[in-house]
Parts: structure tokens; C-alpha cells; sequence
């Protein structure tokens, strides 16, 4: 009697379900669903993005260009003198974003003389770097901010509505999105995207 060894048959074997395939199972559920839970903190933390409208923050920032804003890190930090900070004047969501630097954080004292900024009874230090400003605003008689309150200014000062304007004021931090922490550049000759 010969035994046929190389038979085919359609009868699979049937896979038993043990602790360590379930196991194997669960983690890459969790794998997956800790993965989607950190791309979604991410993009929702650093991924929004703003267009810049307007010539007020030229030559640092321009018309159309468009900007990546950090919302997490105001909600653990306040702004400091220096950002460049995107946010809706009076929280009017209804306005587009504006985009502006802050030069007075809470508890500082602001002036503009002689279109200069002073902050504290001191010329800002980074004046020198911006035109005099043709109008002082709100910002001709000393303000004082009080806890969260901001004053910013666009970088070409006689081409931007800031806190100096009536109908944007002190910043609040209830209007602030967060900060800018990357710009794209469209300045490549080729068409291409040059990232700062």
C-alpha cells in the first residue's frame, strides 16, 4: 500500500484564537488609535494656518503670504515682547486675522511722542529699526496695560491698523489665536516654496 504525500486538499486549517494573537490585536489598536490622537494635537496645535492680508508687517512679513500659528503655546505661556502674534481685534470673528508684533506686554506703560514709542518712560529699544510714526493713536496720552492686556504694532508703522486705532485697541488675551512660528515664502525665482 502506497501513501500519497503530495495530495491536494481544500480544507484549510483552522486557526485557533490564543492570548498571545489577541494580545497582537489590542496593541496595534492601540498603536493606531494613540497615533491618531497626536497627529490630531498636532495639526490642531501647529498646523493652522493664516494669510497675511495687508502691507502692515512688511518687510518681515507680506501681503498674501501665509503663516503657521502656534495656538498651544499661549494657552501655556503669555506673549512676549517680540512676537508676532495672530489674533481677532475684539474677538470679532467675523473680521479676518490680523497679524502684528507685540511691543507691551501687562504692566507696561506706552506713549508715542514725536512718533516715537516709549515703554515704561524709555524709547523701546527696537525703534530704530521702524520709521517715526505719523499718528500716535489712542497711544498719544500714556496707557497702562493691565493683566492680559497687549499692545502691538505693525512693522511698517505708517502703513498699519494696530492698537494706535480706535476700533482695535489693546489686545486682549481672549483675542489672541497664538503665535507665528513659521512663514512660507513664495520669493523663489523658479516658482518654488522657500520655507523660513
Amino acid at each position: 500500500m502506497f501513501r500519497k504525500k503530495n495530495t491536494l486538499t481544500f480544507r484549510q486549517k483552522k486557526k485557533v484564537i490564543t492570548p498571545k494573537l489577541i494580545r497582537e490585536i489590542f496593541s496595534w489598536i492601540t498603536v493606531t488609535i494613540i497615533a491618531i490622537v497626536l497627529a490630531f494635537v498636532f495639526v490642531t496645535a501647529f498646523g493652522f494656518k493664516v494669510t497675511i492680508i495687508g502691507d502692515s508687517m512688511e518687510p518681515n512679513e507680506y501681503n498674501g503670504q501665509t503663516v503657521l500659528v502656534n495656538r498651544l503655546v499661549y494657552k501655556i505661556l503669555g506673549p512676549s515682547k517680540g512676537d508676532v502674534i495672530v489674533f481677532l481685534p475684539n474677538g470679532n470673528v467675523n473680521s479676518h486675522y490680523y497679524v502684528k508684533r507685540v511691543v507691551a506686554t501687562p504692566g507696561d506703560k506706552v506713549q508715542i511722542i514725536d512718533g516715537v514709542l516709549y515703554i515704561n518712560g524709555a524709547v523701546s529699544q527696537d525703534e530704530e529699526d521702524f520709521d517715526l510714526m505719523e499718528d500716535a493713536g489712542i497711544a498719544a496720552n500714556e496707557i497702562k496695560l493691565a493683566s492680559g492686556e497687549y499692545f502691538v504694532l505693525g512693522d511698517n508703522r505708517n502703513s498699519s491698523e494696530d492698537s494706535r486705532s480706535a476700533n482695535i485697541g489693546i489686545v486682549k488675551n481672549n483675542m489672541i489665536i497664538g503665535k507665528v512660528w513659521y512663514k512660507f515664502s513664495f520669493e523663489d525665482n523658479k516658482g518654488g516654496i522657500l520655507l523660513n
